[in-house]
């Protein structure tokens, strides 16, 4: 069975507006979350094998900030396509993953996360899969399961949401 977990970056600062989005570094909000979701990772058991993460500053330092709480340390992969990344593009990097990775962390941006996550799970909590449909906040984790050891082989519809935690949510 493989694992996919789906990671929005934290909450982005706006405070300087002619900044590009690109460069928006994490607002406090983000910087108190990020630490938080990766000690729910930790005590989850949601260790991956491997992390792809955007290039974006924010991104990146919810990176920064996740890592520590794990206990393993995965391989970290920056992927410049998952700038703003549709979720097609998503999907089609995850599917050129070695067959030996069991459970990978995307960190990336909305649309494309939130789209990810709802073409992918089709089976899950219904109040978990309506709320991944209704919004994936910053900082928000989707994990889908599929039964599956080849991940040449995960598509749309064939997940099953088995988490979905939100900043707000978390203890």
């Amino acid at each position: 069975m493989l694992t996919l977990s789906l990671l929005r970056h934290a909450k982005s600062s706006w405070v300087d507006p002619a900044q590009k989005d690109f460069d928006r570094p994490l607002a406090e909000r983000g910087r108190e979350a990020a630490p938080r979701v990766g000690a729910y990772m930790a005590k989850e058991g949601l260790e991956p094998d491997v992390i792809l993460c955007s290039p974006a500053v924010r991104a990146r330092q919810t990176l920064d900030l996740v890592l520590p709480q794990l206990a393993a340390q995965p391989t970290v992969e920056y992927e410049d396509l998952f700038y703003l990344a549709a979720p097609s593009v998503l999907l089609a990097r995850v599917r050129r993953i070695a067959a030996k990775v069991e459970h990978i962390l995307i960190i990336g941006h909305d649309p494309g996360m939130q789209g990810l996550a709802v073409d992918l799970a089709a089976k899950g909590d219904p109040e978990l899969l309506q709320a991944v449909a209704s919004k994936f906040p910053t900082a928000g984790l989707a994990v889908i399961t599929f039964k599956t050891n080849d991940w040449s082989k995960v598509a749309p519809g064939k997940g099953h949401l088995i988490q979905f935690m939100t900043p707000k949510r978390l203890p």
